[in-house]
């Protein structure tokens, strides 16, 4: 009798929790409509998802103490995704006759956020029926390629087979998602007002976002999800530009998953005025010229470094594209990493320390559950990051499917997180870089203490190489004279070289965090890592500027 009530029980809750947020029995009831309508083709789909991303955000702007703008936003974004043929060859099959091969263009469309089911319903049977139909075409065409092409390297499936996950979070609720909208305005005002006081800053911005996004997945197989996240974000960005016409930007970048997880008003104060000092030394900094030797990278810019240069390359479904390099891909069980080195992806852990991190999820862009994933583990490479795209040796996923709203997913990074089993103090690492730069005969080695981000190339058509953009760069003297900031630096290379000259790494993390682009869209991501000590990197100048300064004063 008890099981009976409980049972009761249960069913009561699960009507209850549907009556709350119809968009998943109408996502459930339209798919499963669409599936028996398309099951009589002569080409019919194996498997189809429904994907909605709901997002309820206020983006907050001030320029030099001046509020310019403060507004709030709902949106409701669809991403629909058909597979014809089957798990062993179908339409998301790599063509070979594109020199760059698959760009995922489709960004999805906008649904109605006020719970009308007939015009939801009627824009989600269109959007089938027109993904439907691209499948099926582009099916035939990997049918004909295949028929008079030579064999692939990787001959793994083109989809994994995984076990339907349900998983329901209630919507939150309304005073969960609010939060103080005019002092955060006040908060803005002041902290670009900070820029007035220095008459060479050219741009002074601060920018407060804060987000509330409910992810909703359903599919054939019978998944069906619905997860919650909320986010805010704090960035504070001022630029300046030197004599010679090069612009100088730094910023500041502050995120949480509550207003109430940023930094103090008063710390945050206090960092924008260091900024905006640093910036007006920039203008006056001499410019940097080609170097090559030692290098200290700040935990800040070393998560770049990794993020860019490593983390891209150890995305499974690059891995399976024969216009990719595929870097690592026959390097399993191999060192590729010095042997005090340990790369983790950990979408599941929200917290590092005291850092909150960006790229955490509990269920990917696939229905997938998201794993913590040692990639390298003591230097030797033993994982790549899974979506439901199989490669050779890896034939599940491993819950990093991602996307941005609307986009297919790939593979992609989430939390990165960069371990040693031997760390140094700030201060050995220093005296490893002098004593490293007096040997290769040089007069100073460089510090990169903050960078902006970069780029790199993984295709086999070009140059295997990345660009790493630092913006406050300091000079060490093996002499001992002060540290010297210079400007105009771009940290280059190749992946190989440089991993191979990871000497050490120190004993206090630092967090990037942004929102990583790639085909699949924008997805936020973190990587938390220690300084490093680099024996040999290579930079060169960075374009600049043609532009004279303005003629008129600042008013």
């Amino acid at each position: 009798m008890k099981n009976l009530l409980f049972l009761f029980a249960f069913l009561c809750f699960a009507v209850q929790l549907e009556a709350k947020d119809p968009l998943s029995s109408v996502l459930k009831d339209e798919l499963s409509r669409n599936m028996k309508g398309m099951a009589g083709e002569e080409i019919e789909p194996y498997f189809m998802s429904y994907r909605v991303n709901e997002t309820k955000n206020h983006f907050i702007r001030s320029s030099f103490g001046q509020l310019m703008e403060s507004t709030p936003d709902h949106l409701r974004k669809l991403a629909v995704h058909v597979r014809v043929g089957s798990h062993e060859l179908d339409n998301t099959h790599p063509l070979r006759g594109s020199r760059y091969g698959i760009m995922i263009t489709d960004m999805g469309i906008n649904i109605p956020v006020d719970n009308n089911p007939g015009g939801i319903r009627q824009l989600l049977w269109r959007e089938t029926d027109k993904h439907f139909t691209r499948a099926k075409e582009r099916f035939a065409r990997v049918r004909s390629e295949t028929a008079i092409k030579v064999e692939t390297e990787d001959q793994s499936d083109d989809f994994t087979h995984e076990t339907p996950v349900t998983y329901h979070e209630p919507p939150l609720k309304a005073e969960e998602t609010e939060f103080d909208i005019e002092a955060w305005e006040d908060k803005l005002k002041e902290y670009s007002a900070v820029f007035l006081q220095h008459d060479n800053i050219l741009r002074g911005t601060a920018s407060f976002s804060f987000s509330y996004e409910r992810k909703y997945f359903v599919s054939s197989e019978g998944s069906d999800i619905t997860e919650n996240r909320l986010t805010c974000r704090l960035f504070i960005s001022g630029l300046t530009q030197a004599e010679d016409g090069m612009e100088l930007p730094l910023n500041l970048s502050y995120f949480g998953f509550r207003p109430e997880d940023l930094p103090p008003h008063e710390q945050i104060l206090a960092e924008i005025e260091e900024m905006a000092a640093t910036l007006g030394k920039l203008r006056k900094a001499p410019i940097a010229d080609a170097y090559s030797g030692p290098a200290l990278l700040s935990p800040e810019s070393a998560g770049v470094f990794f993020h860019e240069i490593f983390g891209h390359r150890v995305e499974g479904h690059r891995l399976k594209q024969e216009t990719d390099a595929q870097t690592f891909k026959k390097k399993v069980g191999e060192r590729v990493l010095s042997e005090n080195l340990s790369v983790i992806f950990d979408p599941g852990m929200e917290r590092y320390g005291d850092f909150f991190l960006n790229g955490s999820y509990k269920y990917d862009c696939e229905g997938q559950k998201g794993q913590r994933v040692t990639v390298v583990e003591d230097g030797i490479l033993k994982d790549f990051l899974m979506s439901r795209t199989p490669i050779e040796r890896f034939s599940n996923s491993n819950g990093h499917g991602r996307a941005q709203a609307g986009y297919q997913p790939v593979s992609r990074q989430s939390n990165l997180i960069v371990e040693t089993s031997r760390p140094h103090s700030e201060a050995r690492l220093r005296e490893m870089l002098i004593e490293e730069a007096r040997r290769q005969g040089r007069d100073y080695g460089y510090h990169f203490v903050s960078t902006r981000g970069g780029f790199t190339m993984t295709g086999r058509y070009m140059p295997n190489a990345f660009n790493v953009t630092p913006l406050v760069v300091y000079r060490v003297y093996t002499d001992g004279r002060d540290d010297e900031l210079v400007r105009g630096v771009d940290l280059v290379g190749t992946p190989l070289a440089i991993f191979s000259n990871i000497e050490a790494a120190g004993d206090t993390h630092g967090i990037f965090t942004g929102t990583c682009g790639a085909e699949s869209g924008g997805v936020p991501t973190s990587t938390v890592c220690p300084m490093v000590f680099v024996s040999q990197i290579e930079t060169q100048r960075k374009p600049k500027g043609q532009e004279r300064l303005p003629v008129l004063p600042r008013p």
